[in-house]
């Protein structure tokens, strides 16, 4: 599945620390990413599907493992759960 970040979603950033903070505009919590969790969020852009995101953890990272494919999975389906990513459409 391909995604992208819910165009209802506000977003603060800082670079220096690689942290972003996201507040869907019907939530009342803010869910502020850091590390690694930001860097998926900054590859959810439209284009990329799970296996593209992962690909690029997995250049990035030099991490391979099934526990790295798992986590990503879980991450963006707790994303998706908290309405901070939409579905853009089938694999491709």
């Amino acid at each position: 599945m391909t995604w992208h970040r819910s165009r209802c979603v506000a977003e603060v950033r800082t670079h220096s620390a690689n942290r972003v903070a996201l507040l869907h505009l019907d939530a009342t919590q803010p869910v502020v990413l850091e590390g690694t969790a930001a860097t998926i969020w900054d590859l959810i852009d439209g284009t990329r599907n799970e296996q593209a995101i992962l690909a690029e953890l997995e250049f990035s990272f030099e991490d391979t493992s099934d526990q790295m494919h798992a986590q990503v999975a879980s991450f963006l389906a707790n994303l998706q759960d908290q309405r901070l990513i939409e579905s853009a459409g089938p694999s491709q």
